[in-house]
C-alpha cells in the first residue's frame, strides 16, 4: 500500500521528536505546504545553549515560575523560527505535531497564518487538564484541526 501524505509527514514528526534533547517529552513537528515541506522542528533548547538530557540527565533543564522548562522553545516555534530565518511564508501552510499545540503555540500558529493543524497526542492528557486549550483555542477562530489516527 501506498502511504498517504498524512501518514509521511507524522511518521516524519515522530522520528524528528527522536533528536529532542529534552528529558521530559520529545515532540516533532513537519511544516507543509501543498505536498511539501517546508519546515521542520523539535522541542529542545535555542541552538547554542544547552543540552537538557547531557546539562541535567536525572531531572531535565530548571523550571521557570510557571513549571515549565526554562529552555525549551516547542516543536512548533522551532520549525517557524527555522521558516522564517529562511525567508519561507506559512499562509495557508499545514503542520504536523506529535502533541496538541499548547495555547502559547496555538497563538503563534493562528498569527502564522498555519491553516491546518494535525496531532498525533493529546496535550491535555500529557499535562493532566481537563480540556485541549491550544484546539478550541484554534477551532475558534477557524483553523482546521485534525487528530491524526494512526494506520
Amino acid at each position: 500500500m501506498r502511504p498517504s501524505f498524512d501518514d509521511i509527514y507524522m511518521e516524519l514528526a515522530e522520528n524528528l521528536a527522536q533528536r529532542s534533547h529534552c528529558v521530559k517529552t520529545k515532540v516533532g513537528a513537519v511544516l507543509t505546504k501543498d505536498t511539501r515541506i517546508v519546515s521542520l522542528g523539535y522541542n529542545g533548547p535555542p541552538a547554542g545553549t544547552h543540552n537538557c538530557d547531557i546539562e541535567w540527565p536525572d531531572t531535565g533543564c530548571p523550571r521557570h515560575s510557571k513549571g515549565g522548562c526554562s529552555l525549551a522553545l516547542h516543536a512548533e516555534q522551532n520549525a517557524i523560527i527555522y521558516a522564517s530565518k529562511n525567508n519561507v511564508p506559512l499562509e495557508n501552510c499545514s503542520i504536523y505535531v506529535t502533541l496538541a499545540p499548547c495555547l502559547s503555540c496555538a497563538k503563534i500558529l493562528f498569527a502564522s497564518g498555519i491553516k491546518k493543524v494535525i496531532y498525533l497526542n493529546s496535550y491535555a492528557e500529557f499535562k493532566g487538564i481537563e480540556t485541549e486549550e491550544g484546539v478550541e483555542f484554534l477551532t475558534k477562530f477557524g483553523i482546521e484541526v485534525v487528530r491524526y489516527k494512526k494506520k
